[in-house]
C-alpha cells in the first residue's frame, strides 16, 4: 500500500494524470425478463502503483466490472482510459480495435478466483506458465523459454521440482501461484485480482496476499483487488470502493472507510466483521428486506428498501456519488 502518497480532490495520489480513468462505465445483459444492469454508470480513477479494493456482496457487479476494465467483457457504455506515462498517449480500452487490444493484453492481466477451473488439466506447470509466452511469440528458443518459466516460478514461490506436475497434483495455493505466474509472464502494468484468495485456506490466503504485496513493491504493479471480505481488502488496498447492485455507494481511503463509514450499507458490512477482543462490544446491523432485482431497476436509491435511515427522497431519486469529506465520496441522500 502506498501509505505516504499525497492525495488530491479525486481521492487519489497526487500526479498529473491517473493511470486508469473510468467514466460512466455500464454493462447490461439481455435476459428474457428485461435488461439486467450489472454495472450501471460507475466512475473512478486509479493511480500508477495503487491498489483499489472493490467490495460488495455476491451479485453486486464487482467481478463484471473487473472484466470490463480489461475488456474480457465488452462494455455497454462509458469508457476505460489507460494513460501511458512514456508517450503521454491515452487509450480507451472499450473502443480500440481487436488488433490494438491484443497488444494491450500485455499490459493488462487478470487472476481468477478458482485456480483449478482456469487451468488446463492436461498441461504441466511448465506448459501452463509457458503458454502465454508461446501464444504471444515472446521467446522462440526453448532454452530461453525454460529459463523465463523457471524465473517466473521462482518469483511466485513455486519449487523447480514441480515444473512437470499437473494441476490436480497440487494444492489450491500452488495452483493459484501458477495463475499469478501466468498473469506476470508478459510483464503487465495492471492486474485485476478477482477474489484470488477466497477459495483458499486461511494460512494459504496470508501467503498469497503477502506474495501479491511483495510483487507490487518490486515491480510497481497497479491492482484492482475484488473481494467480499473487507478484512482482507483492508490489508491490501490504498483505497476501497463499496459496490451495491451495480453502483459505487462509497469510495474512500482505507483508513477513513474503517474509521468513519458514511453509507448505511458500508456501516452494515463493517458491523459484520468479528472483533478479536472479547471485551469489545460491537453493534451488529442486520439488513432486513430483499435485495432489489438488477433487472430494470427503479430510478431511486437501490438500498432504500433495506436502509434503516431511509427518507422519502430515497424512494424517489437516485443519489449521486459526491465528495462529502476530503477524498471521501458517498452516494447517499442522508449525507447530501
Amino acid at each position: 500500500m502506498n501509505d505516504n502518497a499525497n492525495v488530491n480532490a479525486g481521492g487519489s495520489p497526487r500526479v498529473e494524470k491517473p493511470y486508469i480513468r473510468v467514466d460512466g462505465l455500464k454493462k447490461y445483459f439481455h435476459t428474457k425478463r428485461g435488461m439486467l444492469h450489472a454495472v450501471d454508470g460507475v466512475s473512478f480513477t486509479i493511480q500508477k502503483g495503487e491498489t483499489l479494493g472493490l467490495v460488495g456482496e455476491s451479485g453486486c457487479g464487482k467481478s463484471t466490472l473487473g472484466r470490463c476494465l480489461i475488456r474480457l467483457l465488452d462494455a455497454t457504455g462509458g469508457s476505460v482510459v489507460l494513460y501511458d506515462e512514456k508517450t503521454g498517449a491515452e487509450t480507451d480500452v472499450t473502443k480500440v480495435s481487436a488488433g490494438v487490444m491484443k497488444e494491450l493484453r500485455r499490459k493488462v492481466q487478470i487472476v481468477f478466483q478458482d485456480p483449478y477451473s482456469c487451468l488446463n488439466p492436461r498441461l504441466s506447470v511448465w506448459e501452463l506458465i509457458a503458454e502465454p509466452l508461446i501464444v504471444n511469440g515472446v521467446y522462440s528458443g526453448r532454452n530461453e523459454m525454460r529459463k523465463k518459466v523457471r524465473e517466473l516460478m521462482s518469483t511466485v514461490g513455486l519449487a523447480e521440482r514441480l515444473e512437470n506436475s499437473y494441476p490436480h497434483e497440487l494444492d489450491g495455493g500452488r495452483r493459484q501461484r501458477i495463475g499469478i505466474a501466468r498473469s506476470l509472464a508478459l510483464s503487465p502494468e495492471f492486474i485485476v485480482l478477482d477474489e484470488p484468495v477466497s477459495a483458499l485456506d486461511v494460512c494459504i490466503q496470508a501467503q498469497i496476499l503477502n506474495l501479491l504485496n511483495d510483487l507490487q513493491k518490486e515491480f510497481h504493479y497497479t491492482y484492482v483487488f475484488i473481494s467480499h471480505n473487507l478484512s482482507v481488502v483492508r490489508h491490501v488496498s490504498d483505497r476501497i470502493a463499496v459496490m451495491y447492485l451495480g453502483k459505487i455507494v462509497e469510495l474512500s481511503d482505507y483508513r477513513e472507510l474503517f474509521v468513519k463509514p458514511l453509507h448505511p450499507y458500508t456501516q452494515a458490512l463493517l458491523s459484520a466483521i468479528p472483533e478479536a477482543k472479547l471485551d469489545v462490544k460491537k453493534e451488529r446491523i442486520i439488513l432486513e428486506g430483499d435485495v432489489p432485482s438488477p433487472i430494470e431497476p427503479p430510478e431511486c436509491c437501490r438500498f432504500a428498501g433495506r436502509c434503516r435511515c431511509c427518507k422519502d427522497i430515497c424512494k424517489a431519486e437516485t443519489p449521486e456519488l459526491k465528495e462529502i469529506l476530503p477524498n471521501h465520496f458517498v452516494a447517499c441522500h442522508q449525507e447530501a
